[in-house]
């Protein structure tokens, strides 16, 4: 068994096994490696030189200090079971502490991967609460942004115990998503014929049916801060990153 960053040569293999894990597109995996991908955030786990599972990191901060939002971890089906998502993540750990890394933050796609997670030391951090609602008959003003300028603003709405997401977490959510603000919120979506999916909304949620509105949507569905629903689970890594973050919001689900 060999844990490693992985070479040009791998990369169709790590499509091959991204596309067998999670069924995702060949466009979505194009504009993953032009805005996200880099060899140096990605560990593979390779037995007799064949590539059995992997995931991929994202740089984050809170508090001032690095911590890693664990990515697509997977592992190929034929391989399932004999404990090697486990040894990924966990020389993933070691090595993502010796880069200075003070924690480490992921988001489980099911019940089952909450207590999968909670076995490598994970615990849940960070809540969220998710909105239904129909379009209003009072439209307001937005305005579409930048990702640049949405990073900006973000910060502002953010508190101090919060994930800070930038760079390539803003780079991939632009390249699939719109990003508005407007008074009192932010906000990243994406439209699917008549139905509006807020990936995140900060600020006044109270708004959301007349961003539903505005952006010619009959309906809308928002992820937004909150205490309801189970969200983020965070693994801390050295000393200084104890307290675990209180928001994670860009989960690229």
């Amino acid at each position: 068994m060999t844990i490693d960053a992985p070479s040009r040569a791998h990369l169709p293999a790590l499509r091959a096994l991204w596309q067998e894990a999670f069924g995702d597109s060949d466009e979505f995996l194009n504009i993953f490696e032009k805005t996200a991908f880099s060899s140096d955030r990605c560990r593979c786990l390779f037995i007799e030189g064949v590539l059995v599972a992997a995931l991929y990191w994202f740089d984050c901060s809170c508090r001032g200090e690095r911590i890693a939002y664990l990515y697509a971890i997977a592992t190929a089906k034929a391989y399932r079971g004999r404990g090697f998502c486990s040894a990924l993540m966990e020389n993933t750990h070691i090595h993502l502490w010796k880069l200075g890394y003070e924690g480490s933050i992921l988001v489980p796609g099911t019940k089952e991967l909450f207590e999968f997670y909670k076995k490598s030391g994970y615990r849940v951090c960070s809540y969220v609460r998710e909105l239904e609602c129909k379009a209003s008959c009072e439209s307001l003003t937005l305005r579409q942004i930048d990702a640049c300028e949405y990073g900006k603003l973000r910060r502002e709405l953010l508190s101090d115990g919060d994930v800070v997401q930038e760079n390539e977490n803003l780079r991939f959510l632009q390249a699939q998503a719109e990003l508005y603000t407007g008074e009192g919120f932010l906000l990243a979506a994406r439209r699917e014929r008549e139905t509006l999916f807020g990936i995140e909304l900060l600020g006044d949620i109270k708004k959301a049916p007349n961003i539903t509105r505005s952006l010619g949507c009959a309906e809308g569905h928002f992820r937004a801060p909150g205490a309801d629903i189970p969200f983020a689970m965070y693994l801390p890594l050295g000393e200084r990153m104890l307290t675990p973050p209180t928001y994670f919001g860009l989960a690229f689900d």
